[in-house]
């Protein structure tokens, strides 16, 4: 009788699931804010989101042919970082500014650091921050949706609320449906909240995320805002805080990147309460009005040390 014991390396038990897959399940998941940034900032919308996804494979592809590495851009890893950062500019940047956001992106903080799964810092993230340092005046010119193809700039109203111009919802000349709907200034892609939760909502119901840092992440800002709330601040107006600014687009698909966050459930919790913290922070006291961007970024850096201090129990050993 032939042996038919095997005995093989780990893992034992495998699924259906990898890598490419999730990325491109993301990325699909990121479509209905594409179309929706398109929709309410036109054509230029859809030339920077389509110039930032082709710069970011490309960039890829040669210098994995230039170092003598397997060209890898069809796990879609260089075109979910693509959309990310188009996500993260305004409709209004000349195309050279996703070019040069797209090589930053996966030369430096991607490539650099050896690859897929090596990087500690979110790519769209730094090319943004990148960015923002770089050319300031570009990065910070919003255009005022629904305006067409003649989009007139228009203040953010995290901008106006950091500014003074205004205290509340009346004076901005919003409601909390405008802000869900995207009709106010910002990014093409941090917009419009509906479009960002149901691509959300797909990636939870499907496990491509789990909820431990989004919803720690937004709840630390809503609660932080309702208390501590002031005039001038919107007298702790904790929804328009959650509504404003990039907080869902970061807080559900950049702060659960796979590569830069714990990987224990309580870990995520606590880079997520992290988040929040530094998010109403900057908001609050710092002379930027947004603070998602560099939050994400802060807490990428302390994540080895999370790891180090929750980690996960060793299957068969008790606590």
């Amino acid at each position: 009788m032939p042996d038919k014991l095997i005995v093989d390396v780990s893992p034992h038990i495998h699924s259906h699931e990898s890598t490419p897959r999730a990325m491109w399940v993301v990325f699909l998941a990121l479509v209905p804010s594409a179309i929706a940034g398109v929709i309410i900032f036109g054509l230029p919308a859809l030339k920077i989101i389509a110039v930032s996804v082709l710069s970011c494979v490309l960039a890829e592809a040669v210098i994995q042919k230039l170092t003598h590495k397997k060209i890898t851009v069809s796990d879609g890893s260089a075109a979910l970082t693509g959309i990310l950062l188009a996500f993260n500019l305004p409709s209004g940047v000349p195309l050279w500014i996703p070019v040069a956001g797209g090589i930053f992106a996966i030369a430096i903080v991607k490539q650099a650091f050896g690859g897929l799964g090596l990087n500690i810092f979110n790519p769209a993230l730094a090319a943004r921050a990148f960015l923002m340092a770089s050319w300031p005046k570009y990065m910070t010119s919003f255009s005022r949706p629904f305006a067409g193809v003649d989009a007139v700039t228009a203040a953010t109203p995290l901008d106006m609320l950091k500014e003074g111009k205004a205290q509340d919802l009346a004076q901005l000349g919003l409601s909390y449906w405008d802000m869900f709907l995207g009709k106010r200034g910002g990014s093409l892609g941090e917009i419009c909240i509906l479009a960002l939760l149901l691509g959300a909502l797909y990636l939870l119901w499907r496990g491509y995320i789990w909820w431990q840092t989004p919803i720690s992440y937004v709840f630390t800002v809503g609660l932080l805002s309702w208390v501590f709330g002031t005039e001038g601040f919107l007298k702790g107006d904790f929804l328009f805080s959650i509504l404003s600014g990039g907080l869902i687009l970061g807080a559900f698909y950049m702060a659960t990147d796979y590569v830069t966050t714990p990987l224990t459930k309580k870990g995520q919790l606590v880079f997520g309460l992290g988040c929040g913290l530094i998010t109403f922070v900057i908001r609050r006291f710092g002379g930027y009005p947004e603070g998602v961007c560099y939050s994400i970024l802060i807490m990428n850096a302390f994540v080895p040390l999370i790891d180090r201090h929750i980690r996960p129990r060793i299957y068969g050993l008790k606590k």
